[in-house]
C-alpha cells in the first residue's frame, strides 16, 4: 500500500510539473474554415501556422517561452466565427491568425477587440475589416478595392468593346469584390452587360449560364469562392459556352482544378505575386516541400502573420495585445513575403496584385496584368 501511495505521489508530482511547464507556454491561435466548402484554405492556414510555430520554438520560442498553437474551425460561418472568437478571448489568448472569410473576420474582430486579442488576418480582403477603427486588427494581404482595380484594368485593356458580365455570391467577400470591380470599370467608362447574384452553396447555374449565352458574354467576372466558380465554369462548357471566367484570390487553390478538370484552362484570377517565388521564402518553401506540402495560396501569408506578431512581441517585451499592436504599426518586419509595414488602420503599406491564368494541367502562371 505504501509503495502504491509513493507511486501515486510521484505520478501526481510528475503531472503537476508537466502541467506547470505547459502553463508556461504562450498559447496562440489560428482560426479559419477547417471544415466546409472552403476547408482547402483552412488547411493552407493551418499548415502555415504550424510551420511558423515549429520554427519559432526551434529558435527558442518567444520571450523565453515555447509557443503552443490552438486550431479553431469557423467553417466560414459568421455566427460560428463569433463563437470561436469569444472562446479564444475567454481563454486569454493574446493573438489569433485568422480568419479566412471576410464574413467571419469582421464579426470575430469585435469579440477580439472586447477580449484584448490581437487579430491578423492572412486572407480577409474586404475593406470594412480595417475601416472600423478597431485597435486590434491588421492584415498581411491586400484589399478588394485594390484587387478590383487590377481586375478592372485587365478587363479594360483586354476586353474593350466586348460583353462582360459580373456575378457575385452575396457574401461579404464575393459581393464586396464584385462591387469594387464594377465600380472601377464604371468609373473608367466601361459598362457591364449583366450584373447578377447567386447564393453561396448553389449547385445549379444553368439559368445564369443561359443568360450568359443569350447575351453573348465574352468574359464573366465572378466575385465568390472556388467551389461555385468551378461549377459555373463546368456548366458553361457543358452548354458549349467558351466565355472566359475571371475571379479573385479565392481561386488560389488547386482544388479549383479538381472541380473543373481541363476546363480550367484559360481561367483568370487576381492574387499577389506568388510568395513561393520570393527569395525571402526560399528556405521555408523547402521545409514545406520536404513534408510534401505545397505552400500555395495563403499558407505563407499565415506564416508571415505569425512572424509579424512574434517579432513585435520580442521588440515590445510583452504579449499584451495593445502594446504589441502599437509596436507592429510603428515598425517594419521581416517576413517570408518580404519587409512589411502597416498603416494606422492595420493595412500593409505596400501591396501589389497581378493576374494569373490556369492551364489544362491544374497549374497557374502569372501573366502581365497590363495584358498583351
Amino acid at each position: 500500500m505504501k509503495a502504491l501511495k509513493l507511486i501515486g505521489l510521484a505520478m501526481g508530482a510528475s503531472f503537476a510539473l508537466s502541467a506547470s511547464a505547459y502553463a508556461q507556454d504562450i498559447t496562440i491561435a489560428v482560426a479559419g474554415p477547417m471544415t466546409g466548402s472552403e476547408s482547402a484554405f483552412g488547411r493552407q492556414m493551418k499548415n502555415g501556422a504550424e510551420q511558423a510555430v515549429a520554427d519559432l520554438n526551434a529558435a527558442g520560442g518567444v520571450l523565453g517561452k515555447k509557443i503552443a498553437l490552438q486550431s479553431n474551425d469557423d467553417a466560414c460561418d459568421p455566427k460560428q466565427a463569433r463563437s470561436v472568437a469569444e472562446k479564444i478571448a475567454g481563454s486569454k489568448i493574446p493573438f489569433v491568425a485568422g480568419h479566412f472569410c471576410s464574413s467571419s473576420s469582421i464579426p470575430a474582430s469585435e469579440a477580439y477587440a472586447d477580449g484584448n486579442v490581437l487579430q491578423i488576418t492572412p486572407a480577409s480582403t474586404n475593406p470594412l475589416f480595417t475601416e472600423r477603427k478597431l485597435w486590434n486588427v491588421a492584415r498581411v494581404c491586400g484589399r478588394d478595392d485594390q484587387q478590383g482595380l487590377v481586375a478592372a484594368d485587365f478587363i479594360m485593356k483586354n476586353y474593350k468593346g466586348k460583353n462582360v458580365a459580373i456575378l457575385n455570391d452575396k457574401t461579404t467577400y464575393g459581393k464586396g469584390l464584385a462591387d469594387e470591380t464594377k465600380k472601377a470599370l464604371n468609373k473608367a467608362g466601361f459598362q457591364e452587360k449583366m450584373f447578377e447574384s447567386y447564393n453561396k452553396g448553389d449547385k445549379d447555374f444553368n439559368s445564369i449560364v443561359s443568360r450568359l449565352k443569350r447575351d453573348n458574354i465574352d468574359l464573366v467576372y465572378v466575385g465568390g469562392y472556388h467551389q461555385e466558380a468551378g461549377l459555373i465554369l463546368r456548366q458553361m462548357r457543358d452548354q458549349g459556352l467558351q466565355t472566359v471566367l475571371m475571379a479573385g484570390d479565392a481561386m488560389n487553390d488547386k482544388e479549383f482544378a479538381s472541380i473543373t478538370g481541363p476546363a480550367a484552362e484559360g481561367t483568370l484570377f487576381t492574387f499577389g505575386p506568388d510568395p513561393r517565388n520570393k527569395p525571402t521564402a526560399k528556405a521555408i518553401v523547402e521545409k514545406f516541400k520536404a513534408k510534401n506540402i505545397d505552400p500555395e495560396g495563403y499558407t505563407l501569408y499565415t506564416y508571415a502573420a505569425m512572424q509579424v506578431w512574434s517579432q513585435a512581441v520580442a521588440k515590445a517585451g510583452t504579449t499584451d495585445a495593445k502594446k504589441v499592436m502599437d509596436t507592429i504599426k510603428a515598425g517594419e518586419w521581416d517576413t517570408v513575403l518580404g519587409k512589411m509595414a502597416f498603416d494606422a488602420k492595420g493595412d500593409i503599406k505596400a501591396i501589389d496584385y497581378v493576374v494569373y491564368k490556369w492551364d489544362n494541367k491544374g497549374n497557374y502562371t502569372e501573366i502581365n496584368p497590363k495584358g498583351s
